[in-house]
């Protein structure tokens, strides 16, 4: 039986330096027998020289050789559709719930689509592959380096012979993977850190890292499935936003994490909470995306200074910042779901495995993923059938 041909893409999303195989990660493939090909020059950016790719077994190819040759293309965020070509399959970051046309197109070609941000994280099992968690981890973490040094003030009180400065007072919203780090990061760092998140059960994590849990009056409990939170009712939304905005007035740096598979993020930070903020105040808003942010006036990859002196940091993609140890993790997810897909040498699709179920987005000229096919069965038909 011929081997399992695997190819590395090179990213092109605007600013994105993460590879989705680290040469540690082609050796581990290499040994079971895969044929591993890197695009030329995918991992530069992230510090993974051609060199060490050839050392650890695979054959760097420029693209066009890539396509002939692949049977899987692995990547982190989506590549061009002609980039795919039929009967070939792509794993990476899809986000199928967030452009489900992208996913339509490439049930048309023909391709197999796997997207490991349908992963079902609730299984043990699954921990290994989930990447959503191992990035989110990165980008906790460097939300809160990215706040300090914004912030142009001490972080950690400090006495010194000129005076006392006092500790930031920090509030983190939203308490998953993500809003955890952060608040792991500027508890370490020395401020004084609130967390909030509308599933009460995060209240044992928050203070188990030594911030305060801030308790709402008009919270609603908003447990949802997989460990994310609900959407609001619109209600509690607006009941949620106006209770938070006095707390928020109160607060030095403000990081906001809370997010929804596949929806906008939910408003947690109104234009009139930021004017009530003071001036020299920093938010760092990692849901910043173009389907909005946690601040009302966050913009995806931009910093902007408000006219009453607040620093709005739009973080949308952080583990690219942290290319090295984001590719890392992400290499060893990535690696993890493939071998579980793999039966006697070659990709094996089964969707009565829970595992596939949830990652599988299209396959035989279909899509098979149900939230996604729900997703395009949405489009208004005069649109759905547009070229793109």
């Amino acid at each position: 039986m011929t081997a399992l041909t695997v190819g590395v893409v090179k990213e092109t999303g605007q600013g994105e330096r993460r590879v989705a195989l680290v040469p540690d990660g082609v050796a581990k493939l290499v040994q079971t027998g895969m044929t591993v090909l890197v695009e030329a020059g995918a991992g530069e950016q992230a510090w993974f020289a051609d060199d060490a790719y050839a050392r650890a077994g695979a054959a760097v190819v420029p693209f066009s050789e890539l396509f002939e040759r692949a049977d899987v293309l692995l990547s982190v965020g989506r590549p061009p559709r002609e980039q795919v070509r039929e009967n070939q399959i792509v794993i990476g970051m899809l986000a199928p719930l967030i452009d489900p046309r992208y996913a339509r197109d490439l049930a048309a070609r023909g391709v197999t689509a796997v997207s490991l941000d349908g992963l079902p994280r609730q299984l043990s099992r699954a921990q290994t592959m989930d990447a959503l968690s191992s990035q989110a981890s990165v980008a906790g973490y460097k939300a809160a380096l990215v706040a300090a040094s914004t912030f142009e003030r001490y972080m950690p009180m400090l006495i010194t012979a000129a005076g006392t400065a006092k500790p930031a007072e920090v509030l983190v919203l939203g308490a998953g993977v993500a809003g955890l780090q952060a608040i792991g990061t500027t508890d370490r760092l020395g401020a004084i850190v609130r967390g909030y998140d509308v599933r009460p059960a995060s209240r044992t994590e928050v203070e188990s890292l030594g911030a305060k849990f801030l308790v709402l009056k008009t919270a609603a409990d908003a447990a949802g499935e997989g460990g994310y939170a609900r959407a609001l009712t619109p209600e509690e939304q607006q009941a949620q936003q106006k209770e938070l905005s006095d707390h928020i007035a109160r607060h030095d740096i403000v990081i906001t994490t809370a997010q929804v598979p596949g929806r906008r993020p939910p408003l947690l930070v109104t234009a009139e909470a930021v004017k009530a903020m003071a001036p020299g105040s920093v938010i760092v808003d990692i849901a910043a995306s173009e389907l909005g942010g946690n601040c009302e006036l966050s913009e995806p990859g931009r910093t902007i200074v408000t006219g009453n002196g607040v620093t709005i940091v739009g973080a949308s993609n952080l583990p690219a910042a942290m290319p090295i140890a984001a590719s890392n993790a992400y290499s060893r997810n990535i690696s993890a779901l493939l071998m579980h897909m793999v039966h006697e040498g070659q990709i094996a699709i089964d969707l009565d495995d829970e595992i596939q179920a949830g990652v599988v987005v299209t396959h035989g000229g279909e899509v098979v993923h149900a939230a996604t096919a729900a997703r395009i069965a949405e489009l208004r038909p005069s649109t759905a059938g547009a070229a793109e």
